[in-house]
């Protein structure tokens, strides 16, 4: 199964830490990745915007990435929050068996 690593934007701490706490429980994320603060500088409805941000990267399989970003859509506090997939072509291979096994479904958990 192909890994992807999933680049994400949260409106502070808490939230990326909640929306991150339930991809690891759910299963759909290995693992991830809060990086803070971030400032962010971009247009939103006609004007510029400045904000800091928190960066999530998730690391998951490719075929947990559509029920990963519905998770994080339902629990985001944006109206349209940054989600985007990258694939990873190559890694370390024990830590990339890492990332599958975690996000594998345990149908006992």
């Amino acid at each position: 199964m192909a890994i992807q690593l999933v680049y994400m934007t949260m409106g502070d701490t808490e939230e990326a830490r909640r929306i991150g706490r339930a991809l690891i429980e759910s299963r759909l994320a290995a693992c991830v990745n809060l990086i803070a603060p971030m400032h962010a500088l971009y247009r939103w409805q006609g004007k510029i915007q400045e904000d800091q941000e928190v960066v999530m990267i998730a690391k998951t399989t490719s075929d947990r990435v559509s029920q990963l970003k519905e998770k994080v859509v339902s629990l985001h506090s944006y109206e349209c929050p940054c989600v985007v997939c990258l694939p990873i072509e190559d890694g370390h291979g024990p830590f990339l068996d890492w990332i599958r096994e975690q996000v594998a479904w345990k149908e006992k958990e």
